[in-house]
C-alpha cells in the first residue's frame, strides 16, 4: 500500500496524473528571471569594463599627442624654406632656452641645404649671462661659416636683457610695436634675514675656511667689501653685455645716455633708438625679407616625460626650490 495520496499527481499508483498549476512554477520561474538578471548584469559590467578601457586608451593616447608634436613638417627640408628656431622663457642651463637646446637647433638650421635663411623668434625677459653669451658667440661663429644665410630675429612680447643680448648678434631685429626691449643691465639679488633674526633671536652659525667664504650669506650681515666686490662684478659682466651690443648693433645704435642704463622700452621706442630694424612677425620675415614663405621649426622639443612633469605642475616645485637655493644669482634681466 502506497503511503502516498491516491490523487497525488506524483504517485506512480495514480493512472491519471494532471499537470501541476501554473502557479506551483513560481519558483523556477523566479529562479530563471535571477539568472537572467545575473546575465545581464555581467553583460553591462563587461560593456563598462570595455568602456572605461576606451577611455583609458583614448586619455594615453592624448598625453603621448601632447608629448610629442605630430603635426608634421609641412615643407620637406630638403626644398627651400626658412628655418625657424623658438627661445621661449628664461634663458638658464637646463631650460628649453639653454645654450645647449639652442645652438643645436641652430646647427641644424644652419647646416640644412635647403634652409634659406634662419629666424630666432625670442620671447624672453632674460636670464643667465653665461648662457647668453654662449648663444651670441654661436650665432656670430655660424654667420662667419654660413656667410650666404642670414639670421633674422623675430621678437614676439618681450626681448629684454639677456634675451636682448642674444638677439645683438642677429643680421636684424624685427618686432611688433608693442613688444618689449632693451634692458641692457646686470642684476644681482637676494634677501637679508639679519634684522628678523635679531628680532626672533635666532643665532646664525656658520663656520668656513677663508675669510671671504660665507660672502653674501642671507643670514649674515652685508659688509662694505661685500659690497664694493659685488659692484665690481656686476659692473664688469655689464661692460661685456655693452661691448656686445655695440659690436652688434654698431652704428644702427643711437646716441642715448640711457640706452645702457638698464632702461627698456616698447618696439616702437626701440627701432626709433636703434636697437631694432623694423616691425614684423615670423611670417612677415619669411616671406618678405628672406622671400621663403615656407617655415620649417628647429627647435629642440621636449622629452615625454619633461611635457608630461611641465603640465602636472613638477616644474612649479623645481621653480619654487631653485629659487630657494639659488638665490642671489646674477642675472641680465
Amino acid at each position: 500500500m502506497s503511503d502516498q495520496y491516491p490523487n497525488d499527481p506524483a504517485s506512480p499508483d495514480n493512472p491519471k496524473r494532471t499537470p501541476p498549476p501554473a502557479g506551483e512554477n513560481w519558483e523556477r520561474a523566479a529562479l530563471e528571471r535571477i539568472a537572467m538578471a545575473a546575465i545581464n548584469e555581467q553583460r553591462a559590467a563587461r560593456r563598462w569594463k570595455i568602456f572605461f578601457r576606451f577611455v583609458a586608451l583614448g586619455v594615453l593616447a592624448l598625453l603621448v599627442w601632447g608629448a610629442f608634436d605630430f603635426t608634421g613638417e609641412k615643407v620637406s627640408k630638403t626644398a627651400r624654406h626658412t628655418a625657424l628656431v623658438e627661445l621661449e622663457g628664461e634663458i638658464a642651463a637646463n631650460s628649453n632656452a639653454s645654450a645647449d637646446n639652442i645652438n643645436a637647433a641652430l646647427q641644424s638650421a644652419f647646416e640644412d641645404n635647403g634652409t634659406a635663411g634662419v629666424i630666432l623668434r625670442i620671447n624672453s625677459p632674460g636670464g643667465s649671462p653665461v648662457q647668453a653669451g654662449i648663444i651670441y658667440r654661436a650665432i656670430k661663429r655660424l654667420r662667419a661659416k654660413y656667410p650666404s644665410k642670414p639670421l633674422y630675429v623675430v621678437v614676439d612680447d618681450m626681448c629684454a636683457s639677456g634675451g636682448y643680448y642674444v638677439a645683438a648678434a642677429a643680421d636684424k631685429i624685427y618686432v611688433d610695436r608693442a613688444s618689449i626691449v632693451g634692458s641692457i643691465g646686470v642684476l644681482m639679488d637676494g634677501f637679508g634675514f639679519t634684522g628678523l633674526m635679531d628680532k626672533l633671536g635666532v643665532q646664525r652659525r656658520m663656520h668656513t675656511s677663508g675669510e671671504n667664504k660665507g660672502a653674501f650669506d642671507p643670514f649674515s650681515p652685508e659688509t662694505p667689501q661685500m659690497t664694493a666686490h659685488a659692484q665690481e662684478m656686476l659692473d664688469q659682466i655689464h661692460t661685456q653685455f655693452i661691448d656686445a651690443v655695440k659690436q652688434g648693433r654698431g652704428t644702427r645704435l643711437k646716441n642715448d645716455p640711457e640706452l645702457f642704463s638698464g632702461m627698456f622700452w616698447t618696439g616702437e621706442k626701440g627701432v626709433a633708438l636703434g636697437l631694432a630694424d623694423g616691425f614684423g612677425d615670423a611670417d612677415y620675415v619669411a616671406r618678405e625679407i628672406i622671400k621663403q614663405p615656407d617655415i620649417v621649426d628647429y627647435t629642440q622639443k621636449e622629452s615625454i616625460s619633461e611635457r608630461v612633469a611641465r603640465k602636472f605642475g613638477a616644474a612649479v616645485g623645481n621653480a619654487a626650490m631653485h629659487t630657494l637655493i639659488v638665490g642671489g644669482k646674477m642675472q641680465l634681466r
